[in-house]
C-alpha cells in the first residue's frame, strides 16, 4: 500500500473526526478539542487519534472521557463521510507534545538568563 494513500486517508480522517467532534460535543463540557495527528495501521483498520484539549483541567479530563465513551458514535459519523472498505477502530490519545515543547523552551530561556557558572579550579 502506498504512502500517498495512507497520507490521503489520514487527512480525510483528521478532517472528518475534527468536524464530528466540533458538531457533536459542547465546548463548555469538553473544552476545545483539536485533532493534531492520526496514525493509521497498515491495513487501515485501526487509527490512533492524537488530540489536544484546551480548557480547564476538569474539561480536559471530561473531554477525553467523553471521546472514549462516544468512540463508536464518532466512528459511525466518520463512516458516513469517509468511504473506506473498513472504518478504522479509533483510539483517542492526548497529545502532550505541545506542552513538552513549551517546557523545553521555558528551560532554555531560564538557562539563557542564568549567570554562567564559574569553572571549577583544580586543586
Amino acid at each position: 500500500m502506498s504512502n500517498i494513500r495512507h497520507d490521503r486517508v489520514r487527512e480525510l480522517l483528521k478532517r472528518a473526526i475534527g468536524e464530528a467532534i466540533r458538531r457533536e460535543f459542547d465546548v463548555n463540557e469538553v473544552g476545545v478539542v483539536g485533532v493534531d495527528e492520526i496514525q493509521v495501521g497498515g491495513d487501515l483498520k485501526t487509527a490512533v487519534v492524537f488530540i489536544n484539549i484546551l480548557g480547564s483541567a476538569t474539561q480536559q479530563k471530561r473531554g477525553l472521557e467523553v471521546l472514549q465513551q462516544q468512540r463508536i458514535r464518532i466512528q459511525g459519523i466518520v463512516a458516513k463521510s469517509v468511504i473506506l472498505k473498513f472504518t478504522p477502530t479509533l483510539k483517542f490519545v492526548v497529545d502532550d507534545s505541545l506542552g513538552r515543547g513549551n517546557r523545553v523552551l521555558q528551560i532554555l530561556e531560564e538557562l539563557e538568563k542564568a549567570p554562567p557558572a564559574a569553572p571549577a579550579q583544580p586543586e
